[in-house]
């Protein structure tokens, strides 16, 4: 008789262990595909160089965090296992989601280090740039003796491949001009080689015979490595050009922090006239210390015609001018002058063209009583000894006057927003070294949260009571000149040499200003040589994710509208640069104290430690500390995690999607969800 109860246990023990037989190998499946955590960090090795240094400024100024080793520091870390990854919950945590190297190996042959570095890379997949290299196989590249180039660059007309098109630098146009800004001062040096299998070159320019590379990925040994083979510093506008894609590249568009073509254009003194240059004296009648000027003043005004020229150069350039208006001063000058005011009325008329924004009603000075009978100027005292200020009534009548003002012509304006003439009231050293003490309160009578401040002087926002400072970039095109001759006569005062002519400031501060080798043409001076400088200036801010503004005045759209050859070559420049997929940004002043607003929050996060950022698989994780937001780059069709279901994330700029964000209503972080 068959035993049934042994024939169950039996026939159990044989199920389990077939059970077993099949699920063992699956757990151990699962165990081995563990998909590990990497955080949104990067790991810089510096070895000093100009560089290396700029992709870090690149990282720290878009708010992506880092690591940065310093090969020269003594004690510094060992960059071994334990120090690129670890275990967190179980999981395997790469703990830096792309390495910056000084070249393809820094730390020399044989180094454990950098074997360690290989095979943290191979394991998670993270991407390696060498900063600058030369040409040769160790790298993907032929050397350049064969078939390529090795020396000076300036000028060299370097261009976007299609793979580069298609990948990393898709926001390109696809010139990567190298600049050439003088004939006495070399620039760049590079190498330029032949690519070898493996590599896939991103950036050429033409060499005897062909085209040879001077940004490329080669892929070996399963790793990845960006190899730039020229040397360049954070300022360079061959390098601004390639950063946004060289850190795209490195965290494969996943990242925190972003970045944004920002150009905003101040006009000052808008209805108000503007002192006139004197050639003769070389300084300006009607202004302060100006020597023999009584009598010899001159203004210069916009017309009506030139307010029709600003609206009409506004639409074939897809730019909109901000107008800072002193409304007060106009009325003014309108009573001097048969009480007619055809800019006045052209400017009412167009004033949805425009953005708008208070500048004060007469453009006082509204700090302390300045004591103007001395050069410099000084402050008033009382005779206790304490400074004269003007008063909280005086500084709220003169920005509520201005407001009331626009209102009864229907112009539109943000309340929140006020730059004061000179920016004053603002600490001004050497003779104010504090804001007016009652600028604050003056500030929060009428709502303002902006103040505008000169970035020349200070170039960190700041708090002023409730209100934030938004610094702004003077342009040097100056403020008393209506014609091109004016403007290069002043520019020749200052930047000419005793001997030449000049007042001799270049020469007496080297360490700040430089002097002319010889006086500009005056007939020529201004579009030949003082519109480039200026436009290569504005264009590099306009690169370098800088939200600040820039401020000129209306005397520069009078005339000779000295202001247009500047500004039509910053921008054509820039659309000549860069594919309709990165637009530039023209931002409101508020949006730019904003965007300063969020950086100094973020920053200090991250300083403090305050931020966790992962990617597991395709799920992407952010916490940062309440209040904060957080900036984070994803590609086309990353989803937000709302409370129920999800949403497209960020906004479209250069190919990617991007956004400051936080977590939603009853969220602890932000989750996205890439594609």
């Amino acid at each position: 008789m068959v035993n049934k109860n042994r024939m169950n246990r039996v026939a159990a023990a044989m199920a389990a262990a077939a059970l077993m037989s099949v699920a063992a190998p699956a757990a151990t499946a699962q165990a081995a595909v563990v998909t590990p955590r990497i955080d949104l960090k990067v790991l810089v090795v510096d070895d000093g160089g100009s560089s290396v240094g700029a992709i870090t400024a690149q990282l720290k100024d878009t708010g992506v965090p880092f690591t940065r080793i310093d090969l020269a520091a003594a004690g510094r870390p060992v960059i071994n296992a334990a120090f690129l990854s670890d275990t967190v919950d179980g999981r395997p945590r790469a703990k830096f989601q792309g390495v910056v190297l000084p070249n393809e190996n820094p730390f020399g042959a044989g180094s454990a280090e950098m074997a360690a570095l290989t095979a943290y890379e191979t394991t998670y997949g993270i991407r390696q740039v060498d900063a600058y290299t030369w040409a040769h196989p160790g790298v993907g590249l032929e050397y350049t003796d064969n078939g390529g180039y090795s020396g000076q660059l300036d000028g060299t007309q370097a261009a976007v491949t299609a793979a580069g098109k298609t990948g990393p630098f898709a926001y390109l146009g696809g010139q990567v001009t190298f600049e050439d800004n003088s004939t006495l001062v070399p620039e760049s040096y590079g190498f330029m080689g032949k690519p070898r299998p493996g590599y896939t070159s991103y950036v050429d320019a033409p060499v005897a015979g062909g085209r040879a590379s001077l940004v490329g990925e080669y892929t070996h040994d399963g790793r990845s490595e960006l190899v730039v083979t020229f040397g360049y510093n954070q300022h360079q506008q061959q390098f601004r050009l390639l950063a946004r894609g060289i850190v795209e590249w490195l965290t494969q568009g996943v990242h925190l922090g972003q970045e944004r073509n920002y150009f905003a254009v101040h006009v000052d003194d808008v209805f108000a006239p503007d002192a006139r240059w004197n050639k003769e004296l070389n300084c300006t009648p009607g202004d302060y210390a100006c020597a023999g000027g009584e009598g010899k003043e001159s203004t210069i005004r916009m017309t009506a015609a030139d307010a029709q020229y600003a609206a009409q150069w506004q639409t074939s350039k897809s730019f909109k001018l901000d107008m800072l208006f002193n409304a007060g001063a106009g009325e003014e000058w309108k009573a001097e002058n048969g009480n007619a005011d055809a800019l006045t009325a052209q400017l009412v008329a167009d004033r949805a063209k425009y953005r708008w924004m208070n500048h004060t009603y007469t453009h006082p000075f509204l700090g302390c009583v300045q004591d103007t009978t001395t050069v410099p100027w000084t402050c008033t005292k009382n005779a206790q000894g304490a400074i004269n200020w003007m008063s909280r009534a005086e500084i709220s009548a003169q920005i509520r006057d201005n407001n009331n003002w626009a209102a009864s012509k229907g112009i539109t304006t943000d309340r929140t927003e006020l730059v004061t003439g000179e920016h004053s009231g603002l600490k001004t050293l050497p003779q104010m070294a504090q804001d007016n003490p009652n600028l604050a309160g003056a500030l929060a009578d009428n709502g303002v949260k902006w103040a505008g401040s000169d970035n020349s002087r200070e170039p960190a926002q700041r708090a002023v009571g409730a209100a934030l400072t938004v610094p702004r970039h003077p342009m040097n095109v100056y403020y008393n000149t209506g014609t091109n001759a004016e403007m290069a006569d002043e520019y020749n005062w200052i930047y000419t040499s005793r001997a030449d002519g000049g007042s001799g400031v270049c020469e007496d501060n080297p360490a700040t200003s430089t002097c002319l080798p010889a006086p500009l043409n005056t007939a020529t001076g201004y579009v030949d040589y003082i519109v480039p400088a200026e436009a290569r200036t504005a264009l590099r801010h306009v690169l370098a994710n800088d939200p600040r503004p820039h401020y000129v005045h209306q005397s520069n759209l009078a005339e000779d509208r000295t202001l247009y050859p500047v500004l039509n070559q910053v921008l054509d420049t820039y659309r000549s640069l860069y594919a309709p997929s990165a637009p530039i940004v023209n931002p409101s002043m508020r949006e730019s104290g904003v965007e300063f607003q969020r950086r100094a929050a973020w920053d200090k996060a991250i300083a403090a430690g305050q931020v966790t950022a992962y990617k597991i698989g395709k799920d992407v994780v952010v916490k940062a500390p309440s209040g904060v937001v957080a900036p984070v780059t994803a590609p086309n069709g990353t989803k937000k995690q709302m409370l129920l279901g999800t949403t497209d994330f960020g906004t479209a700029y250069a190919g990617a999607r991007s956004a400051w964000t936080a977590p939603e209503l009853l969220q602890s972080a932000v989750t996205l969800k890439l594609l």
